[in-house]
């Protein structure tokens, strides 16, 4: 029976392994409560990817990222600037659903990712930690801790869905095309009753170009 069945699968199941690198650019802000006026941070990203999937259109990925999160405020038409960049070594595990034929395949690809803060950066044209005192600066119906709030929690964790095209130069290589979400369920600052912030969760739009190369 056991010959039987070890028989059956290798006539229905052709496993396929690769390995392979991305890079590409993010486009990021927070879920803040209370919300606050926010505009889309550019940020790169770069990583390594390890692909399993077998002939009946799945499988699984899992990767090795780095990538750049965080936000920019939205001062409208004042000559203000603040944005703050962070940093994350990103790991998700990820369902891979595919179709299409040989040489060209639309995924999908849906799943949890932990990460965690390896670095945070702000850039500002203003003191930041004392806005109160600048002049000009819209202090009127603002919320302005997020700006000098220290970073309490750096590890996060969330669900990436993303969607793309994969096309095959020929049976080992492939090139492919990605764009992802990342919903963030973790807050980077404190969320008690007495703290500012209810939610200070992160969001990310990721567009990636990738390599693939098949070793089984």
């Amino acid at each position: 029976m056991t010959a039987a069945v070890s028989a059956d699968a290798q006539r229905y199941y052709s496993p396929n392994v690769s390995i392979g690198g991305k890079a590409g650019v993010t486009l990021s802000q927070m879920s803040f409560s209370p919300g606050i006026r926010q505009s889309m941070l550019m940020g790169g990203m770069a990583g390594v990817s390890f692909r399993y999937t077998e002939e009946r259109n799945f499988g699984i990925i899992a990767e090795l990222n780095v990538e750049q999160r965080g936000w920019k405020e939205n001062f409208e038409d004042l000559p203000f600037q603040y944005q703050r960049t962070l940093t994350y070594i990103q790991i998700p595990l990820l369902t891979h659903i595919y179709f299409g034929s040989r040489r060209v395949k639309g995924f999908f690809n849906l799943g949890p990712e932990i990460s965690y803060m390896i670095a945070s950066g702000i850039k500002s044209n203003f003191d930041y930690t004392n806005p109160a005192a600048v002049a000009g600066f819209p202090m009127h119906n603002r919320m302005t801790e997020q700006m000098y709030t220290p970073v309490k929690n750096k590890f996060d964790y969330g669900i990436s869905a993303g969607a793309g095209i994969e096309v095959f130069v020929n049976r080992r290589n492939s090139i492919l095309l990605e764009g992802r979400f990342y919903y963030g369920l973790g807050n980077i600052f404190p969320a008690s009753k007495a703290d500012t912030f209810a939610a200070s969760r992160s969001m990310s739009v990721m567009v990636c170009l990738g390599y693939m190369f098949r070793i089984k």
